[in-house]
């Protein structure tokens, strides 16, 4: 069975954005999860479904937010590398 792994730094990404939307309005940050969530389950069923954006690195667009989860697909693992902020700058997340 595939595991996801969330990398240090994507889930302080992660988290960061939930309290941001929390703060915004009670109950974002929630649907902000739960749409993580959804990505999550839509790669473990079809793993390949992101857009190659650099080598091995796909991206997945979260819906409503304008987030996107950055990862690698191997044979073990989906290793989430980041929860891409899409106003920030685009290669922020290179080397990771």
């Amino acid at each position: 069975m595939t595991r996801i792994v969330v990398q240090r730094l994507a889930a302080r990404e992660l988290e960061d954005a939930l309290l941001y939307y929390e703060t915004l309005s009670p109950g974002l940050g929630t649907a902000f999860l739960d749409e993580w969530a959804r990505c999550l389950r839509r790669l473990l069923v079809h793993p390949q479904s992101g857009v190659v954006v650099d080598d091995d690195v796909r991206r997945l667009m979260l819906r409503r937010f304008p987030y996107a989860l950055l990862y690698r697909h191997s044979r073990d693992d989906i290793r989430v590398l980041a929860v891409m902020n899409l106003r920030r700058r685009p290669m922020y997340w290179v080397g990771r």
